[in-house]
């Protein structure tokens, strides 16, 4: 048996909890098996998007003693979007200048 951690946070939360599993367990399997499911139902389980140490990994990646399993959220806007959003919003206010977009 081996110890890893599973891990969901929310902006306002988060929840951490530590699991032992068989060695070779799927990081899928993992997230199942901890209960994290029942405890915080905003999570989707039929579309997750998990990561071993801030690096995504498919669901199916074998797990490691210590590991930390993080559950990532949908993104609510592109981040390219959102900055070019903000750019022209600058642009507009007169806080970057109109041809190069540097500050004024």
């Amino acid at each position: 048996m081996i110890k890893v951690e599973v891990v969901f946070a929310v902006p306002h939360k988060a929840v951490v909890l530590t699991v032992d599993v068989a060695e070779g367990t799927s990081a899928e399997q993992v997230v199942l098996q901890s209960g994290i499911l029942d405890k915080c139902p905003d999570i989707d389980p039929t579309n997750l998007t998990l990561g071993i140490w801030n690096r995504t990994v498919k669901g199916k990646q074998a797990v490691k003693e210590g590991d930390r399993i993080e559950i990532y959220r949908p993104l609510i806007a592109d981040p390219k979007d959102a900055r070019r959003r903000r750019a022209e919003k600058a642009k507009e206010e007169g806080r970057a200048n109109k041809i190069t977009g540097g500050r004024t």
